[in-house]
């Protein structure tokens, strides 16, 4: 009879030594390579001038310089409109469209998913449907609508339309249907919590997995947003829209250019660390049935 393997007391899967040192190499090699455009622009944003028109190009900086920060700081400072304003914004558009998503889309896809009424499978037919279009099909309409709510030029432009995303609210409802139990949400109906409690205090941590991927696609994308339709005045535009104007000067500011990219990067890569295994698990699972 063949021996288990074991590890700390636990059986582990029937692979060879050598298969677990073969997987763990060949994984190793493709995070190095999957993390080398990331070290790319680090080395990028320290380079001097020369360097950064070098040919060939040099992959590694050879000698670092803080100096494109510095530059990318003194004309963030010029700007008529002052940079604070710019990060306001964005910081306000990204949480306040975040959390409000996060709600709205939970709600909605308990609703869907454990509360049986007339026409949710059409809602959900037509939630699903609307994936196919990318936004820039629906533009025109998008903004007949912004106009006449009197939304075109305000915070609300960007806020709302993020709330209304269908896609987390699909990887919502998926995620409920998998794993919050209707035997659960009965036993705390029978003990008298209301629909409200059960959702926000059984559901949820049920799928944290889930949320916890619903913040980081929302941040992500509403932090990278860059010039929008909806906004003309500059008191209203995003970090990443000034970070453009900025960079927009030519050669002489290739090197602000480079270091606005790593600020820009840094914080959805933040939130994406801390939350990662939770991602792989709700894609993992998004399109499983029990």
């Amino acid at each position: 009879m063949a021996k288990l393997r074991t590890r700390k007391h636990k059986v582990v899967l029937s692979r060879s030594v050598g298969g677990d040192t073969g997987i763990t190499i060949l994984l190793t090699l493709l995070g190095i390579f999957m993390v080398l455009p990331m070290v790319y622009v680090i080395s990028q944003s320290l380079k001097p001038l020369d360097e950064l028109w070098m040919y060939p190009p040099r992959f590694l900086v050879k000698n670092p310089t803080p100096n494109n920060f510095r530059d990318l700081f003194r004309l963030m400072n010029d700007s008529w409109v002052p940079f604070s304003r710019y990060i306001f914004n964005t910081v306000l558009n990204a949480v306040g469209g975040t959390f409000g998503h996060l709600f709205l889309a939970s709600m909605a896809a308990y609703a869907l998913a454990k509360i049986k009424f007339p026409g949710s499978k059409l809602i959900f037919e037509t939630i699903r449907t609307s994936l196919m279009f990318h936004s820039t099909v629906t533009a025109i309409t998008s903004f007949m609508i912004m106009a006449a709510f009197k939304m075109i030029d305000t915070y609300w432009a960007i806020i709302i339309p993020a709330w209304g995303s269908t896609l987390g609210l699909y990887l919502m409802k998926q995620f409920m249907d998998t794993h919050v139990h209707d035997s659960v949400l009965e036993s705390a109906r029978l003990d008298g919590a209301s629909e409200l409690r059960t959702y926000w205090t059984i559901a949820m941590p049920m799928v944290k997995p889930a949320w916890l991927t619903l913040i980081v696609y929302s941040f992500q994308g509403l932090w990278n947003a860059g010039s929008s339709i909806y906004i003309y005045s500059e008191q209203y535009k995003s970090f990443n829209y000034a970070i453009g104007q900025i960079t927009a000067g030519g050669i002489k500011r290739a090197g602000a250019s480079a270091a606005a990219t790593v600020l820009m990067m840094l914080v959805p890569i933040m939130v994406f660390v801390i939350t990662q295994s939770n991602i792989i698990e709700t894609m993992g699972s998004s399109g499983m049935k029990d």
